[in-house]
């Protein structure tokens, strides 16, 4: 008698639109979700054209493309902030907006504060926040259903706070930060006039109540943080965290460092971004650890192997080479930044075809990563693809969790090394299981998340 097959399951992808829709059917689907209002042509197409009465885009899927936009005349196609209006409120002038010089002179100040032997000097800190979360989800670990979302914002946020400010996330400051982002998320800021009309910059946006009411909280108490940091460098007494590093750090070509409102905004994108993006990338791991229980064990035999919970080793980030590869298939089917937005600065030719000056290029690593011409497999969750030529032959072409060229996140191998310990110090002490009938559904909101959480199940492991 022949067994039946079980084949394996895929993780969740959101749906696809209609290929041809009206223009009021995209705009109310863009409304809801970025990711589900486009057509599934773009996970096999080199490029697309889309025009609008308001804007013309070009989505480039085509590697030639990709690498020149964003690095060999990345000068040329600048930052467009059209899909990221909404959060100007928040970030101000912070480097994730900023271009040309004023970007540049941003860079030169924060890049030393996160070369690369500073992993190993915040390597403590990682260690200390993921314990803690360790810890404080041995509560609710008795398989009821949890939204993983809600853990893993937190120990992200825990994890930029140690680093930047030498505070945990149980201060009050950093509680009532941690509070107001996810209300911010919630009120759902890129959501307004200007992602979706080209307005002059003199034009009034509108921006919802809600949203300018979270930024405006968030700022204020940034700016106490900031302005605390500020004395305590004046009066010598400052820890040696990424904070005081940045806010120290002169610009080595006029000099100055930045002022206090400077530091705000850059405090601002690397709460965002450090926070908002780990905790996309680890909610969505530990799905997938719940979708494949045979990974799931193989990780946690790793950590078990490698990890000793009294201790802090170093060398022990580089042995976690399981954990990593299923961090990367991770970042690979759910990267927290779904599409990098870049605006023609002057008339181009892509493919044949004339993109005006001033159109809309979006680079969007949620289509490169599951791309049906550059992957095998593109949908499936497979982390031996990672130690294969194939798959190195791919990544490549066509993966870029944290953007590449000069725009490439400071921060990439901070949040590499962040992920997979998280990862592999919760799956040491604990199982993580699907909760039946509340399967994900993934939206692009701020990040890559679940359009009513990532809910899972955790228990000891022993019992």
């Amino acid at each position: 008698m022949s067994c039946p097959h079980n084949p394996r399951p895929e993780p969740v992808k959101p749906a696809s639109r209609p290929e041809r829709v009206s223009l009021l059917s995209y705009l109310w689907r863009f409304r809801q979700d970025i990711l589900s209002a486009q057509p599934a042509r773009l996970y096999r197409a080199w490029m697309a054209e889309f025009r609008t009465p308001f804007f013309t885009s070009f989505l480039c899927n085509d590697p030639e493309l990709v690498d020149l936009v964003l690095s060999r005349r990345s000068e040329d196609f600048p930052k467009s902030n059209r899909l990221f209006e909404g959060l100007v409120p928040l970030l101000g002038h912070s480097v994730f907006i900023t271009n040309g010089k004023e970007w540049e002179r941003q860079r030169r100040i924060i890049d030393p504060a996160f070369e690369s032997g500073r992993v190993r000097e915040v390597f403590p800190v990682m260690w200390d926040a993921a314990a803690a979360a360790v810890e404080r989800l041995g509560p609710v670990a008795d398989g009821r259903p949890v939204d993983v979302e809600t853990v893993t914002s937190h120990v992200a946020l825990d994890v930029i706070f140690r680093a930047m400010f030498s505070i945990p996330v149980e201060n009050d400051t950093a509680q009532s930060v941690f509070r107001a982002f996810r209300a911010h998320q919630a009120a759902r800021p890129l959501l307004n006039s200007g992602s979706l009309l080209p307005l002059p910059a003199w034009f009034p946006r509108w921006r919802g109540r809600k949203a300018r009411r979270t930024a405006k909280q968030i700022r204020a108490l940034v700016e106490a943080l900031v302005a605390t940091r500020a004395q305590e460098i004046a009066e010598g007494r400052a820890p040696d965290d990424l904070a005081t590093r940045i806010m120290t750090t002169p610009d080595a070509e006029d000099g100055r460092v930045f002022t206090a409102q400077e530091m705000v905004d850059q405090v601002g994108i690397f709460l965002l971004a450090g926070h908002e993006t780990s905790a996309a990338a680890l909610g969505w791991a530990l799905y997938l650890m719940a979708l494949f229980p045979e990974w799931q064990e193989k990780v946690a035999q790793e950590a078990e192997a490698t990890i000793d919970p009294e201790k802090i080793y170093f060398s022990a980030g580089s042995k976690l080479r399981l954990s990593r590869a299923v961090f990367r298939e991770a970042l690979r089917l759910y990267p927290p930044v779904p599409m990098y937005l870049r605006e023609a600065a002057q008339e181009e030719v892509f493919r044949g075809r004339k993109v005006p000056r001033g159109a809309q290029v979006i680079i969007s690593p949620w289509h490169l990563h599951r791309h049906e011409r550059l992957w095998d497999r593109p949908d499936s969750f497979d982390p031996t693809r990672w130690d294969s030529q194939e798959g190195r032959a791919s990544a490549r072409q066509a993966y870029l969790p944290f953007s590449e060229g000069p725009r490439v996140c400071p921060g990439s191998a901070f949040a590499m090394m962040e992920g997979q310990l998280i990862l592999s110090m919760i799956l040491q002490r604990y199982r993580v299981e699907l909760v039946e009938g509340r399967e994900p559904v993934p939206v692009a909101q701020l990040t890559v998340r679940g359009r009513d959480g990532i809910w899972l199940r955790f228990r000891p492991r022993g019992d």
